[in-house]
């Protein structure tokens, strides 16, 4: 690993912090995609896992006054949890080759759905409805890859919450999808000492770059800010689809 490397993977980890801080999601959809570049698919996301577990401990708490309804929330967080439980065995036992090829599916996925139907919208109560199985596909998404936000973060855009709604049902889905998938990564000899000693090293990047995307989200708008991620995400989507055909 060279000085490049890692000077890479904080930038990413930093990166994903920026994001969390701006919109209350997407640290791992920025965090993960480099990471993997660097580390290799698993070992990003058994790092990523305890950045998830830190972050959205303290921002579920940060926002829990501003939850909608317990059913909704629980329903789409616990379907969440099963989902990366079920999604990290996919992580262990699928090549190196195929989940680089499927993370950079599941970004390019990701980007043209936000290009293609930048104003879906999902109402209330069909939403609620779609709590479950919303919550495990996202769920699965995020324990094979890492990365839940192209069903996660979509669904709940297009039920357009508010910002602070918004940040109080996300954190408390990735706080329960944490709580699931560290022992199951643990158990699979995923996540180990070493990896979560590097997650300890790296909430430094993350938890410094917070403030500042939440102060930037008050000074740029949301329109450029949005075009602006969709413009990395695309650079990693196609640095991983290389690295998993060569």
């Amino acid at each position: 690993m060279t000085a490049f490397d890692l000077v890479l993977a904080a930038l990413g980890i930093a990166l994903g912090g920026f994001l969390k801080g701006a919109t209350g999601a997407g640290a791992p959809v920025v965090g993960v995609p480099i990471l993997a570049i660097v580390f290799g698919v698993p070992k990003a996301v058994a790092i990523f896992s305890v950045l998830n577990l830190m972050s959205n401990t303290w921002q579920a708490w940060a926002y829990r006054d501003a939850w909608g309804r317990a059913r909704f929330v629980l329903s789409f967080a616990l379907a969440g949890a099963a989902g990366a439980a079920a999604g990290s065995f996919l992580l262990a036992s699928l090549s190196t080759e195929i989940l680089m090829g499927g993370l950079a599916g599941v970004v390019f996925f990701y980007i043209a759905l936000r290009l293609a139907r930048p104003n879906w919208k999902i109402a209330r109560e069909r939403g609620e409805a779609l709590a479950l199985p919303a919550g495990f596909l996202g769920g699965v998404m995020q324990g094979a890859g890492g990365i839940s936000a192209p069903i996660s973060v979509t669904f709940l855009n297009a039920m357009r919450l508010d910002r602070r709604e918004f940040i109080a049902t996300i954190s408390a889905f990735f706080f329960m999808m944490s709580l699931f998938q560290i022992p199951t990564l643990v158990a699979l000899g995923i996540l180990d000492w070493e990896r979560a000693g590097l997650a300890v090293v790296a909430a430094i990047p993350l938890f410094g770059a917070m403030p500042l995307g939440e102060a930037a989200a008050k000074r740029v708008s949301k329109d450029t800010f949005d075009k602006l991620i969709l413009v990395l995400l695309t650079v990693v989507a196609l640095r991983l689809m290389y690295t998993a055909l060569t």
